[in-house]
């Protein structure tokens, strides 16, 4: 089962936000014992962002904080960083999100650890990478849509560009953070030698903008801002029905005339502008009125069924109320029951992946700032008097 991959592993999470965050909870799916270090009285800054549940929890943190425990340990102080390299001493795994620099001047650099732990798996996500002149600078995730030129492509030509909604470099660079781990993991299963791996915002921005790249080296024209559209194919984009809209993708000649017969008309696959792929997307504007007069006319479900019993790729256009009730959303089981301590209602989204057809069962609620910091202390081996002096200097929380 999925929840057994990682079982009987540690993980240190020294992350926040979300690309750190998303990375452990994927490894915490898999079943790794997921530690998360918090700044006392604080914590993660997404635990106090927007919105937040009647009882103050945070919907971001909820939705990428389950299986981990929490653990409040002040970091700028050095008795709060021995603390920090004890509890490394017992793990496989070391997740930061500091910027570089920040972790080498608080004894948590790759060098040092890895020299006295050799199986340690190093994982280090940053805003721009570990080279070049931007290294040390922070970044969020719109910085690099805007940096990487995703926003310029984003949005209708001659509107100002815009941001794609959710995060998508975020969320991209915690999995292939955590794709890395995987991999570091295999590699030591073979050698018994741990690994770094390093990702960042900006990787993950520019391997988002690859086939825009490519087309751009190859023509030396730069991408345009198209809607719901794509350079290479057409019909390959949103058109108006009668009472919403519908996303046809006509991705080769055969489901171009496909789609040409469910809507009733077939003169549209013949016509010598739109004959070809080619012919289409040059002809894009004369192609798109001649469909959308059409779907017009049509209801959104009546377009939807024709195109699908033709075989013709298409989906309504729904909003996010309406993709959570569709019957194939909830068949998917994604959205499952989290409930949290004062909100039994809550759910979250599972992991997107499924091992012998099953989803992990590993479903631990997001932990309170600093819940396990006196379990994870006692074990190990932390007295109560070394614990209370610790929370007396303010080391922890």
């Amino acid at each position: 089962m999925l929840e057994n991959v990682l079982s009987g592993y540690r993980v240190i999470d020294l992350t926040q936000n979300v690309a750190g965050p998303f990375c452990t909870q994927i490894l915490g799916d898999m079943g790794a014992e997921v530690i998360k270090i918090e700044r006392p009285g604080a914590g993660d800054d997404t635990r106090a962002w927007p919105p937040l549940f009647p009882s103050g929890d945070s919907a971001t943190y909820a939705a990428l904080n389950r299986n981990k425990k929490s653990v409040c340990i002040d970091l700028d102080q050095q008795a709060g960083q021995a603390l920090v390299r004890q509890l490394l001493g017992t793990a496989d795994v070391f997740v930061h999100s500091l910027k570089p620099g920040s972790a080498e001047a608080r004894g948590l650099g790759e060098q040092t650890l890895r020299a006295a732990q050799p199986g340690l798996i190093y994982c280090a996500i940053s805003a721009f990478g570990q080279v070049g002149p931007l290294r040390s600078l922070p970044g969020y995730d719109p910085v690099m849509q805007a940096f990487t030129g995703i926003m310029s492509v984003t949005g209708n030509e001659g509107d100002d560009p815009v941001r794609v909604g959710p995060s998508v470099i975020d969320l991209g660079t915690g999995m292939w953070a955590a794709m890395g781990t995987l991999a570091a993991f295999l590699q030591r299963s073979r050698t018994g030698q741990g690994a770094c791996v390093t990702a960042s915002l900006l990787e993950t921005a520019m391997s988002w903008m690859s086939l825009l790249t490519a087309m751009f080296l190859a023509s030396g024209a730069l991408p345009k801002k198209m809607g719901s559209a794509m350079t290479s194919m057409a019909p390959y984009e949103l058109f108006k029905s009668a009472d919403g809209m519908v996303f046809i993708a006509a991705g080769n000649d055969r489901l171009f005339a496909n789609a040409c017969a469910a809507l009733e008309c077939p003169e549209l696959a013949t016509d010598p502008r739109f004959a070809t792929n080619a012919q289409r997307t040059t002809n894009r504007k004369a192609l798109h009125e001649a469909i959308e007069q059409r779907t017009q006319l049509l209801p959104t479900q009546e377009i939807v069924a024709r195109l699908r019993r033709h075989g013709a790729p298409c989906s309504e256009m729904h909003n996010i109320a309406q993709m959570i009730q569709h019957e194939q959303v909830q068949a998917m089981q994604m959205l499952k029951d989290l409930p949290l301590p004062k909100v039994p209602e809550h759910r979250a989204m599972a992991l997107p992946l499924a091992l012998d057809h099953q989803r992990s069962q590993q479903w631990a609620p997001p932990p309170a700032l600093g819940a396990h910091t006196l379990e994870v202390l006692q074990g190990l081996g932390c007295s109560d008097a070394q614990i209370a002096a610790l929370r007396a200097q303010g080391v922890i929380a």
